[in-house]
């Protein structure tokens, strides 16, 4: 069986192990994964969700990479809504807190042993329903998008695996029902989020039934998206 955690980082755009060293030096690691091996470093998040959003994390957002940026952005939108501040949708008129691991007792498990591989599978699935909600894969794309994985250095199931979810009907029942905490639920809408940018009515739909689905709060979803926003440039 393929690492989901692996995957998710790869999705993400971070490969580097743990969270020892400074920011800089896993910066400087990150930046040394893509020079050495480009396609399997965050291009598999290029190759697969495309550039259609036209926005990349940036910072140590970008930095954390897999489940910490999805754990730590998410926990800091669930912060900042239980503390009952209002969203900043202006990521310019206030400097952003760096991002960091959320506390090991929040709920936001942030450390890959701490993650069950089906709750990683969930959130890559999460993405790739995401990346789907606006049709754009129809089969020459997924031809081409298996292709260009089949040299990316992804293990053989890994492989299968994103055929099949590629190939298959998003199922929006099973990715909900695996999100058993408050704290589950909204780390999948994060990383749904995170996937795309909602500019066409078809990906706003989408993350709106979500977040429905999930039984997020309206204000929570606010943060949530605040959040996110903050953490994104221009690519």
């Amino acid at each position: 069986m393929f690492d989901a955690k692996k995957l998710l980082d790869q999705f993400l755009g971070s490969q580097v192990p743990g969270a020892g060293g400074s920011v800089r030096d896993r910066a400087g690691q990150v930046t040394q994964l893509a020079k050495d091996n480009p396609l399997a470093t965050g291009a598999i998040a290029a190759v697969l969700l495309g550039t259609k959003s036209g926005r990349q994390l940036t910072g140590n957002a970008a930095v954390l990479g897999g489940l910490a940026a999805i754990a730590g952005l998410g926990y800091q939108a669930y912060k900042n809504y239980q503390s009952g501040n209002a969203p900043v949708t202006d990521p310019t008129a206030q400097k952003q807190p760096e991002l960091l691991p959320p506390p090991t007792d929040s709920g936001f498990a942030a450390e890959p042993e701490k993650i069950s591989h089906d709750f990683a599978l969930i959130l890559v699935r999460a993405m790739i329903a995401a990346s789907r909600a606006d049709g754009h894969i129809d089969e020459v794309e997924r031809r081409h998008i298996m292709d260009k994985l089949s040299v990316s250095g992804l293990s053989a199931d890994a492989s299968a695996f994103l055929e099949g979810e590629l190939a298959n009907p998003v199922d929006i029942d099973a990715i909900v029902n695996a999100a058993k905490t408050e704290e589950e639920r909204v780390e999948v809408y994060t990383a749904s989020r995170l996937t795309i940018e909602p500019e066409s009515r078809a990906e706003r739909g989408y993350l709106d039934l979500l977040a429905g689905r999930l039984g997020l709060p309206d204000a929570l979803v606010d943060h949530i998206e605040a959040t996110v926003s903050s953490a994104k440039v221009p690519a």
